[in-house]
């Protein structure tokens, strides 16, 4: 039996569909024989330092009329051992990550710019209460950031409580805020419980 299979992508997305990229059934439905598209081979190693899996290009062979595909590897593995360039991949639309007709029209690209989270949300899963954007720190910087509103201002001080991260994985936790995000610098936020929503606070950005 081989050491690795191929990973379920429409599972990964479905699960984080604010950070993990899978191309739609309409780009992939494009994919012809003599293209490449990315999948991931998933495996077992002893290796502490073994990430678990591989992104790798295969060269597509063959399209079948149900929807399959036929090719092979393009890539040499760099840890899967039993796995070797021009190895015959057989795999379907399920496992394609990548492919030569994507563009930056989706989710992850739309929100991966950077912002500030606290700890509050990404560790302790509280919801956003309050968020504001300042002008950015820098170009991967979106300027958002975003804070339980319960956070004491000993926890705001210590910069261990704070995360640079993307916008997609704050979504990931919480999108109730998602609506916002096109709002301009100097603008901010507060979750309004009686109302059951994000209202505007005037000037406090």
């Amino acid at each position: 039996m081989p050491t690795w299979h191929l990973e379920d992508a429409d599972a990964l997305a479905a699960a984080h569909k604010y950070t993990f990229y899978k191309p739609p059934r309409e780009l992939i439905a494009k994919v012809q024989s003599g293209e490449v598209v990315k999948l991931i081979f998933k495996f077992d190693s002893e290796d502490p330092d073994a990430p678990g899996g591989e992104r790798m290009w295969v060269l597509v062979d063959s399209v079948g009329p149900d929807g399959t595909f036929k090719g092979r590897l393009n890539n040499e593995p760099r840890w899967i051992k039993d796995l070797k360039l021009d190895d015959p991949i057989s795999f379907n639309a399920s496992h394609i990550i990548n492919t030569e007709h994507d563009d930056d029209d989706n989710l992850v690209e739309r929100y991966g710019k950077r912002c500030f989270v606290t700890n509050r949300i990404l560790r302790d899963e509280a919801k956003v209460g309050y968020l504001y954007r300042e002008e950015p720190d820098e170009e991967r910087d979106s300027g958002w950031r975003f804070t339980a509103n319960d956070e004491s201002d000993e926890y705001m001080e210590n910069t261990d409580n704070i995360a640079y991260v993307s916008i997609g994985l704050v979504l990931s936790h919480d999108d109730s805020f998602v609506h916002l995000l096109d709002s301009p610098s100097g603008t901010s936020f507060a979750w309004d419980a009686k109302k059951n929503m994000f209202v505007p606070l005037p000037g406090e950005a």
